[in-house]
């Protein structure tokens, strides 16, 4: 079992920044892929960002060149840091591991961008 501990939601205006935190109970060296994924009031839960071992990173259109994942295998942790947020990426935010065959899930985090 891994757990999966999100922090660094919070309210912003538009065009600010945040940064948002995944700690996992577990090496996350051992997780073939670390994701972020979000979900919208009415949405379905939606792909962010996501990170491979090997450090390759891929992003949804919508946040290319504003959301950078990045890891810290030392500290266990995922990162992704959201620049220029618009209202539109109001969400709660979840965080994805998978570790041997399994998929786990964090309990997310709130981010709200006000106009």
């Amino acid at each position: 079992q891994v757990q999966l501990v999100e922090s660094g939601g919070g309210l912003v205006q538009a065009g600010g920044s945040l940064r948002l935190s995944c700690v996992a109970s577990r090496s996350i060296a051992s997780s073939n892929a670390m994701s972020w994924y979000r979900q919208a009031p009415g949405k379905q839960r939606e792909s962010v960002a996501g990170i491979t071992s090997g450090g390759r990173t891929s992003y949804a259109d919508s946040v290319k060149g504003r959301f950078t994942i990045s890891r810290d295998n030392a500290k266990n942790t995922v990162y992704l840091q959201m620049n220029s947020l618009k209202p539109e990426d109001t969400a709660v935010y979840y965080c994805r591991g998978y570790f041997s065959g399994y998929t786990y899930w964090g309990q997310g985090t709130q981010v709200t961008v006000s106009s």
